[in-house]
């Protein structure tokens, strides 16, 4: 991955009047979430990668403790700014915001910069004392995962910023740690992989719509990570010797496990395939292990060198960059934020409005709950300044406080004349409340005398009222079982009325079957009786047929034995003729229908 002036470094960061993706996400995040962010300290992170919400005495005694800080850090003396500002980087006309931004939420922004340097992580942003004499040397940090299996960087630095400036600070402030050296190929060659890591903490106002919600469930984080990896290099170019070429020799093999995770988490979706991923190989990629599974989005800028002596390198970076494409990971759905009524801020803030309006119109608290000259001398009620003395020659600091304390005295001197006065006050109108209390009991036990009996009166028809309610009680109850008798009576005669109508129809149906049998029946025995005349008449005429055919079989068997006879006794036989079937055949009582020719005649003639 080729690196020159206008590489990835220069992507990340850019240049005077060319803002690189740093800057620009930073001024989008600002721009959007500006009015509503918390006031500093409201969020705090833990040591475990969660976040907690402080209430607001804990968050001023913080924001007291930090200024405080600041204050005792400062020195009369100031440098002349090396570092680029941030106006400098993006024109105003060039800004802009996300739409659709939570206003009944609160929100809070922590940095913290890190890098990878021969595969150990250090803190960009660590403060640790200084020893000129004997520097020591930093700390490795190490990769932890948090309960939800999130991987973090276990002690790292986290800053809560509230502009754009002041993290475009912090940085420069980390920038200036970062390890580079002169290459053959590039002057400022990054000898290690930078992570800048922007956490946006985000937690829902509570009823009121006044402060954050004090529930630790209900604080969504969102982490955007911008990594400036350090380049591919070959040394036979870049001449790298000592200490470069181990550097050179850790960023090779780091880069060289980042395409392995990629190409088996192409294989694992293409081929169906469950191979394990060796994220654990580098610490970057174990780093990023669960934007790669699925838990975030992954965007990558390769950048690339035109000139024609990088041709092989340049081939080499396009094919990963076109294997990336072909990775997708699947993101879960966002859980929602707790269910309060949307507006919660706008109605909170148009309340304010309208009872600063209504002091302002009565010169003082509504309703008359607090005195006005209270409100004042609390709200004039003057801080105690430092008391720190660092300075034996210092006439300042008790003179200082010596005033703030005699002011402090008056002020209470003040509130207690206002408070005996109003406790005066109070006293005779309690006075006056007592005389009118003591009439007031008068009058209310002679009305009392007159209740008494017309509490008797009363109990008298309350007693008559009960009697007869109980009456009706049971003459109701008597009603009912009556009403239910009969309608069990109503429901048993329906019952047998339906039960008789049915027989009937069953009855009608059945005798129109019986008829509708009979009339079949009848048919069928008629049919049957024709059937069977016309059977009769078949089998007598073809008993009839059969009888002819054996009595001529009879005959003519006479015949023939009769020529054989006749034909012995005489010397010239003749041809015996066949004598005519009229003159030999038997008278048989004929049938009205013709006979047939008889079967088998033509079998008995030679």
């Amino acid at each position: 991955y080729k690196k020159n002036t206008f590489g990835k470094t220069y992507t990340m960061t850019g240049s005077a009047g060319q803002g690189g993706l740093l800057p620009r996400s930073l001024d989008m995040i600002f721009n959007s979430i500006g009015p509503y962010q918390a006031k500093r300290f409201v969020f705090k992170t833990d040591d475990k990668n969660g976040m907690e919400i402080q209430n607001q005495v804990d968050a001023l005694l913080e924001r007291q403790k930090r200024d405080s800080q600041q204050s005792l850090l400062k020195t009369p003396s100031s440098k002349l700014r090396t570092d680029p500002e941030f106006s400098e980087m993006i024109n105003p006309g060039e800004t802009c915001k996300a739409e659709g931004v939570d206003e009944d939420s609160s929100y809070s922004v922590f940095v913290s910069y890190i890098e990878i340097y021969n595969n150990y992580i250090y803190d960009l942003l660590e403060e640790g004392p200084i020893d000129p004499i004997k520097p020591k040397p930093p700390q490795s940090k190490i990769l932890r995962e948090d309960q939800n299996h999130n991987m973090y960087v276990a002690g790292c630095t986290e800053v809560e910023v509230k502009s754009t400036e002041e993290a475009f600070e912090v940085f420069w402030k980390g920038q200036k740690r970062r390890r580079i050296a002169n290459t053959q190929l590039n002057r400022e060659s990054s000898r290690s992989h930078s992570v800048f890591i922007v956490k946006l903490a985000q937690a829902p106002l509570d009823a009121d719509g006044d402060n954050v919600l004090q529930d630790k469930n209900q604080i969504a984080v969102s982490q955007l990570c911008l990594v400036d990896l350090a380049g591919s290099e070959r040394t036979s170019r870049t001449r790298a010797e000592g200490n470069r070429l181990r550097e050179a020799g850790n960023i090779n093999q780091s880069l060289m496990t980042l395409r392995t995770c990629i190409e088996v988490l192409r294989e694992n979706q293409m081929c169906g395939t469950n191979k394990m991923v060796p994220y654990r190989d580098s610490k970057i990629t174990h780093l990023f292990k669960n934007y790669f599974d699925g838990e975030g989005k992954v965007r990558m800028v390769v950048c690339v060198n035109p000139n024609a002596e990088d041709y092989e390198e340049t081939m080499l970076v396009m094919r990963f960059a076109e294997m990336t494409q072909e990775v997708e990971v699947a993101r879960p759905v966002d859980r929602p934020i707790c269910a309060f009524a949307a507006g919660r801020r706008q109605r909170n803030q148009a309340f304010k409005e309208e009872l600063t309006r209504r002091l302002e119109e009565r010169g003082g608290p509504v309703n008359g709950e607090t005195p006005f000259v209270m409100n004042q001398l609390l709200q004039s009620f003057p801080p105690l300044p430092p008391c720190e003395i660092t300075d034996p020659s210092d006439d300042h600091t008790l003179p200082r406080l010596i005033e703030v304390l005699e002011k402090r005295h008056r002020i209470r001197q003040m509130m207690t004349e206002e408070y005996s006065k109003t406790a005066n006050m109070l006293k005779s109108m309690l006075q006056e409340f007592d005389s009118n209390l003591m009439a007031k009991e008068n009058f209310i036990h002679e009305q009392r005398g007159k209740l008494g009996e017309k509490d008797k009166m009363i109990q008298s028809q309350k007693t008559e009222i009960d009697r007869l309610e109980k009456k009706s009680k049971m003459l109701e109850y008597k009603i009912d079982i009556l009403q239910k008798t009969t309608n069990i009576y109503e429901e048993d005669k329906r019952s047998l009325q339906h039960e008789l109508e049915n027989r009937e129809q069953k009855l009608q149906r059945e005798l129109s079957e019986k008829k509708r049998m009979e009339a079949r029946m009848q048919g069928m025995v008629t049919d049957t009786k024709l059937k069977w005349e016309k059977e009769c008449e078949r089998r007598v005429q073809a008993k009839q047929l059969e009888m002819q055919n054996k009595l001529w079989v009879k005959d003519e068997k006479l015949k023939q034995l009769k020529a054989i006879v006749t034909e012995s006794k005489t010397e010239r036989p003749e041809k015996p003729q066949r004598p005519s079937r009229e003159k030999d055949r038997v008278p048989i009582k004929r049938s009205a229908s013709p006979s047939p020719v008889p079967v088998g005649y033509k079998d008995l003639i030679f």
